[in-house]
């Protein structure tokens, strides 16, 4: 106890100690922030749905993200889900008309030449079309009780544009 009070009164004898504790305090909240906060930027880059190379990706990010919303609904408890596309991604591609005309005579004939648009020998995307959805099958604990199945069934139409008979709600 006497070894306490003798910290305590050398502690208290210290100049200025309301700025060294301030000082630390500061260290302490720049490494929990940095620690705990600073990861936010990698959550905004996987969430962009400009990344995807193919389908497959894409229909994976689409799985993922209907998992996590749908876990987080009331009645629902573990969750998967699996989302069908109808083909791939198209793309339309920059392009240059050239329309020629011929005259013979009397009559004329039109021909238009479409030539894709090329930078460093790879052509110029203008729009990226993403598959259409075919369908999506979810098994949810708790859809067994038909007002969480009615809400899962409305969230994924919601999320997805889907209408109800494409989709599944299994448990």
């Amino acid at each position: 106890m006497d070894k306490l009070k003798e910290l305590y009164n050398k502690i208290k004898s210290v100049k200025h100690i309301e700025i060294y504790l301030a000082l630390i305090l500061c260290v302490i909240v720049a490494l929990c922030y940095f620690f705990f906060l600073s990861p936010e930027s990698d959550k905004k880059e996987e969430n962009s749905t400009e990344n995807y190379t193919n389908a497959v990706e894409y229909a994976d990010y689409l799985e993922h993200k209907l998992c996590n919303v749908l876990s987080d609904m009331t009645g629902v408890k573990s969750v998967s889900a699996i989302v069908t596309l109808d083909g791939g991604f198209t793309y339309e591609y920059a392009v240059d008309s050239e329309q020629n005309t011929t005259n013979s005579g009397s009559s004329s004939t039109s021909v238009t030449t479409d030539t894709t648009i090329l930078v460093d020998g790879q052509p110029i995307i203008v729009k990226v079309n993403y598959p259409k959805i075919k369908g999506v099958v979810i098994v949810a604990e708790g859809s067994e009780d038909f007002s969480v199945k009615m809400n899962i069934l409305e969230a994924v139409q919601t999320l997805l544009e889907i209408s109800a008979s494409d989709i599944t709600v299994l448990y």
